[in-house]
């Protein structure tokens, strides 16, 4: 058996909006329009600097029934960059492309294709590699198709390419389903997968891998992505993770815990949003969470709070742009705030902290048993619906942020 290398990657998604920046006037359309036709670039970059010796492509190179025929002309030529850098690309039809019109009209002349209509294998007798795979001949296949792959080619480094929801992924649509149990008693050697756009090694005994996508697309696809760069020598498998993409989202997680006021709160999201950037070291979108009981709580709750924090994130400099998906105020005020306050809010307070305390009968009229009574199964034991004081409790919190 030869040494070799291969890169395998799965889900290009080339062209595919990235989502949810659309409220952010601050945030670079030029970068977001073309993230992933970079990283497509990235990857045949990677490719030929590597010197691999073939590419696997486990399906969805584009985003649905997207018309744009100048998508599968920048594939094409990209393909042909490798053409001419003598890299062969094999890839499978994903439940994207058997939806896409690109797909099935235009020629691809310098990729071999898997057909749809069984599994087959593509032999490289001169590396000792059999590549056995089959594409989708519909968006929706319910079947596992991996049971109907070839057995492995005696003598050679067997590779499954397939596309496929695997077993535990609810978040994804469940498309040619498989157990990975019978993925490694099928006899290859690594079976190259595609369809979860998170990285996943399932197994390293054999190796199966989703290499995850190349660039994420929304705040769902968080992280570094790219590809896997899989080297053999002497049967013995190497899976290394390469990082490809352009434009990188993040959730940052920000407690106020104590913060006296909104000026040391915004302190706290600066610093965080500079760690989450540095870590990064690439364009970066964000969707901040602000947590924690404070007195600043008020302050925050008040309109402009997204404005604000994009002036930090703007004030931080730096050689990456920065900027926000989203904002989720999930912070409160102290239980104890107003009661220290001489004025009529102090007072209000006060007379709610008494009233919680021995809440009287009927205090809410029936109100809560009407709601009750409507969505009894539905509420947890421990909702508030079900506690009078917590009501009250939450109630004066709202009254002291409004008024305070």
């Amino acid at each position: 058996m030869a040494n070799f290398r291969f890169l395998h990657a799965a889900d290009l998604h080339l062209d595919s909006p990235l989502r949810g920046l659309e409220t952010d006037p601050s945030a670079p359309a030029e970068i977001i329009r073309i993230a992933t036709r970079q990283a497509l670039g990235r990857m045949v970059d990677l490719a030929i600097e590597e010197k691999v010796d073939f590419v696997l492509i486990a399906g969805d190179i584009y985003d649905g029934d997207w018309p744009d025929y100048g998508t599968g002309r920048f594939f094409s030529n990209q393909m042909l960059r490798l053409h001419r850098a003598g890299i062969p690309v094999f890839t499978i039809r994903g439940n994207h492309d058997a939806a896409n019109k690109v797909t099935r009209s235009l020629r691809m002349p310098h990729v071999i294709v898997f057909d749809h209509a069984a599994a087959h294998t593509h032999r490289l007798d001169a590396l000792g590699v059999a590549i056995h795979g089959q594409s989708f001949a519909e968006q929706a296949v319910a079947d596992d198709l991996s049971r109907a792959y070839p057995p492995p080619v005696d003598g050679l480094f067997n590779i499954g390419l397939l596309h496929t929801s695997a077993e535990g992924y609810a978040a994804h649509d469940r498309y040619a389903p498989c157990e990975v149990p019978r993925l490694k008693a099928h006899g290859y050697d690594y079976w190259a997968l595609g369809h979860i756009h998170q990285r996943q090694e399932l197994s390293n005994d054999p190796w199966i891998v989703f290499p995850g996508n190349l660039q994420g697309r929304h705040i769902g696809e968080t992280g570094p992505k790219g590809a896997s760069l899989v080297t053999v020598t002497d049967g013995a498998v190497s899976v290394e993770h390469r990082v490809l993409d352009v434009l990188r989202w993040a959730h940052v997680q920000v407690d106020l815990t104590g913060a006296a006021d909104e000026a040391d709160a915004l302190v706290r999201v600066q610093a965080k949003l500079a760690e989450a950037r540095d870590a990064a070291a690439r364009p970066l979108a964000v969707r901040v969470t602000l947590s924690g009981t404070t007195p600043a709580h008020a302050a925050l709750a008040a309109e402009g709070l997204r404005d604000k924090l994009l002036n930090e994130a703007q004030n931080l400099g730096g050689d990456h742009l920065l900027w926000l998906e989203s904002v989720k105020l999930d912070t409160s005020l102290p239980r104890d705030t107003g009661k220290e306050r001489p004025d009529n809010l102090g007072r209000l307070l006060g007379e709610i902290d008494a009233i919680a305390a021995d809440p009287p009968a009927g205090l809410l009229g029936d109100w809560p048993d009407q709601l009750l009574n409507r969505l009894r199964d539905a509420l947890p034991k421990d909702h508030p619906l079900r506690d009078p004081a917590t009501i009250l409790d939450q109630a004066k919190r709202k009254l002291a942020a409004e008024l305070g």
